[in-house]
């Protein structure tokens, strides 16, 4: 069962001539002259700007992937604080090994291998920012925040806990993962914080901005680290 909007009552002064009811000692009657029903909502915006990198086990190998500025508010605090989110849902392809001159004598510690990575990443098809509202599909535990929601038919999660114990559902298709360098903890806290505040369950929207440039293809060396990007 939804929660009940905040009730927010204006109580003016107002002196009705043709009222039936009489004043009281010579004051006007107060009465209710405006009832608003207002429900707040917490916005995270994932932007199109890159800020940093972070290490994800994918098939077995961990790789490095970019992240992007995540900023969170709400209407009525106005408070703002600022994390990093993937974007990016990568799968391994293939690998390939270049051999040295030295190979051929045996001395295969000069070899270089590199490997492969599809991106399939999810942007806003029809105008540069998309918004989505994600409210109904929060699930909480002590260490994990997540929602999952659809967008242009496709089932998406926005992913908050432990990098490391991420694993994707099989319905999902694309994910972003939010870091705070603290294992999702700062963020959970950050949303619960806002969600006390404002007194009912907040109504949550995400914002994703689309990118200008889209990397279709990662390739790493073998200690994860990015040697080439093949954009669309």
């Amino acid at each position: 069962m939804s929660p009940l909007p905040q009730l927010n009552l204006n109580l003016g002064m107002i002196r009705e001539t043709n009222s039936a009811l009489p004043e009281e000692n010579g004051e006007p009657i107060i009465i209710r002259t405006d009832s608003e029903l207002k429900k707040h909502t917490i916005t995270l915006i994932i932007s199109d700007q890159e800020v940093g990198r972070i290490s994800l086990k994918i098939a077995e190998k961990e790789i490095e992937i970019p992240t992007y500025k995540l900023t969170v508010t709400d209407d009525k605090t106005n408070e703002t604080e600022v994390y990093q989110v993937t974007r990016d849902t990568l799968t391994f392809v293939k690998s390939k090994t270049r051999k040295s001159f030295l190979s051929f004598l045996g001395f295969k510690q000069f070899d270089k291998t590199s490997f492969l990575y599809e991106n399939i990443a999810f942007e806003p098809q029809q105008e540069d920012i998309e918004k989505f509202d994600i409210s109904k599909y929060r699930k909480l535990t002590p260490d994990i925040l997540t929602y999952e929601f659809e967008g242009n038919g496709q089932n998406l999660m926005l992913y908050t806990g432990d990098i490391n114990s991420f694993s994707i559902p099989k319905h999902i298709e694309k994910y972003f993962i939010v870091v705070d360098g603290n294992n999702g903890k700062s963020f959970i806290g950050d949303i619960l914080y806002r969600e006390k505040f404002l007194k009912l369950t907040p109504k949550v929207e995400l914002l994703l901005i689309k990118r200008k440039r889209i990397v279709k293809h990662f390739e790493y060396d073998d200690k994860g680290k990015t040697t080439k990007l093949i954009y669309l």
